[in-house]
């Protein structure tokens, strides 16, 4: 059986993170791989005392920064799913009432509207 899958394109990107250069190679578009190395970057420059930090502990203290960036998107994305499953539930409610109100006030034999 053969594969419906495109073969994946790998892009090289050459972006620039504290001062260095890197060539990057991903399946990303690459404007994705540019955009993301740019966060690392300005996370790394945004660090209290970056020109002070030895190379290790800056990366590894702007790794602790985005994974709690991630900590906290994943809870906001898990609050805004669970709001919007209730919401989703409550118009459901509402719509059940209210065709049992429209079926209620019609004569029997009438048919449905919409």
């Amino acid at each position: 059986m053969k594969s419906t899958r495109r073969p994946l394109t790998r892009h090289s990107v050459t972006v620039e993170i504290a001062g260095e250069k890197h060539v990057l190679r991903s399946e990303l578009p690459p404007e994705d791989t540019r955009a993301i190395a740019a966060h690392v970057d300005s996370t790394l420059r945004g660090l209290p005392g970056y020109q002070t930090l030895e190379p290790f502990r800056a990366a590894t203290l702007a790794a602790l920064s985005i994974t709690d960036e991630l900590f906290h998107a994943r809870e906001e994305l898990r609050r805004l799913r669970e709001e919007i499953a209730q919401r989703t539930a409550d118009l459901a409610a509402i719509l059940e009432e209210a065709g049992e109100d429209d079926a209620a006030k019609r004569p029997r034999g009438t048919p449905r509207r919409g």
